[in-house]
């Protein structure tokens, strides 16, 4: 009977927003709308509002962390109220339901409204195999999107990527995927690629990427330097691809350069060592990689994030808070912590010290911080709570566009 099942999710509801009540430290949730990003008077709005920054204000905007359960607690009001980080990530066992989805979304908005940015909301909804967002039907995998050899598809399915993270509140989208599925034993992204070569990849996964982005959400490509020749799960292990620099150029970096001319905001780094190009640190740490390449050669200006530094590839190496600081002195802006609050502790801890020590300088992180809210300011983030979704719309429409293409 729908009428009972209304009321049981009415009273979770209310039962988590008195929790939040409790735990609740700020008033009204300001609003960041502001005008379109490269004008003089937003790069100097920007500027007025690092100047105004704390250090540790600084070092949070630099980190997008996990948060743990389906519901707010004490903890999660901790990272945004105390610690200040810039950003959130969800993953399936935080996505009970729609509802209580939003009441998390929006507890941690309100806990965010004394501090100087909004926050990034973020989640894998690639589609297929990766897809944590509840109540939706299941958009394909990648590479179903690549044998239809329709880029228009690629597109469609983005919008309907992004109008999902839209109706729970999230702005920031980890996808699509740009690696190129070359060895068959990969054990991670498999179906998640839209295909073996660059140019399928290029052509389905940036269409995906531009209809993602012109639909309001960030769209972060992943995972560069390529993760499609690995035989090694980077979650556990870390992996070694023994490729050299012409090899990748011609191969694996075509999907991520295309994307960058086509204008991407945010690149994800994979935890992936590639010996002759740097023989002692992985692309996530590694300047070789991604100031002398990505940013070099590839000439990309946006944001610049690690994979999960708690990924075994890196945990079972180096400690995680040595591991950030490495990380940003290579030249990533933002390091991704999605599991456990311990360890944001330690890389908050870690990159506050490497400043006071001289390693990093706050120049270094200014120039971040600058990247960080010029993006949140480019996508008109904004710490506004949004409503439980109905989702009825959005399955109608996938089923629709499901259709449309199969019949196609």
């Amino acid at each position: 009977m729908v009428r009972p099942q209304r009321f049981r999710i009415t009273a979770v509801v209310l039962a988590l927003l008195v929790f939040v009540a409790g735990c609740a430290v700020f008033g009204g949730t300001p609003d960041k709308d502001g005008e379109e990003s490269g004008n003089s008077s937003s790069e100097n709005a920007i500027g007025r509002t690092i100047d105004a920054m704390t250090l540790d204000e600084k070092i949070g905007q630099l980190i997008i962390a996990g948060v743990e359960g389906a519901s707010p607690d004490c903890r999660a009001r901790r990272i945004i109220a105390e610690q200040h980080v810039g950003g959130v990530i969800f993953y399936k066992d935080n996505l009970v339901s729609p509802e209580e989805t939003v009441v998390y979304v929006n507890s941690l908005r309100a806990w965010n409204g004394a501090n100087k940015a909004p926050l990034m909301l973020s989640v894998d909804q690639e589609g297929g195999i990766v897809s944590r967002l509840p109540g939706l039907e299941r958009l394909p995998d990648a590479v179903a999107i690549g044998e239809t050899g329709q880029p228009a598809f690629a597109g469609a399915v983005g919008e309907l990527l992004a109008r999902a993270c839209t109706a729970f509140g999230f702005n920031l989208n980890f996808a699509p995927v740009l690696d190129i599925n070359s060895n068959p034993d990969n054990p991670v992204i498999g179906p998640r690629s839209f295909g073996a070569t660059p140019e399928v990849v290029t052509q389905m996964g940036v269409a995906e990427m531009k209809a993602i982005r012109d639909a309001g959400i960030i769209p972060v490509v992943k995972h560069f330097p390529g993760h499609g020749d690995t035989a090694v799960d980077s979650h556990l292990e870390l992996p070694v691809v023994r490729k050299g620099l012409e090899q990748l150029r011609n191969f694996e970096w075509q999907p991520f350069a295309e994307a960058i001319r086509q204008g991407t905001d945010a690149v994800m780094v994979a935890h992936i060592l590639f010996p002759q190009l740097d023989g002692e640190f992985p692309s996530s740490l590694s300047r070789t990689i991604i100031t002398d390449q990505l940013r070099g050669t590839l000439g990309f200006e946006g944001v610049v994030m690690t994979d999960d530094l708690t990924m075994g590839a890196i945990a079972d190496h180096y400690g995680i808070g040595d591991a950030a600081v490495q990380a940003v002195e290579a030249g990533s802006d933002i390091v991704l912590v999605a599991h456990g609050y311990d360890n944001v502790d330690r890389v908050v801890q870690a990159l506050k010290q490497s400043v006071n020590e001289g390693r990093l300088t706050e120049k270094r992180i200014d120039e971040s911080v600058e990247r960080i809210l010029q993006l949140k300011e480019r996508y008109r983030l904004a710490d506004k709570p949004v409503a439980i979704p109905e989702l009825d719309g959005i399955n109608a429409d996938i089923r629709a566009v499901l259709k449309q293409y199969r019949q196609g």
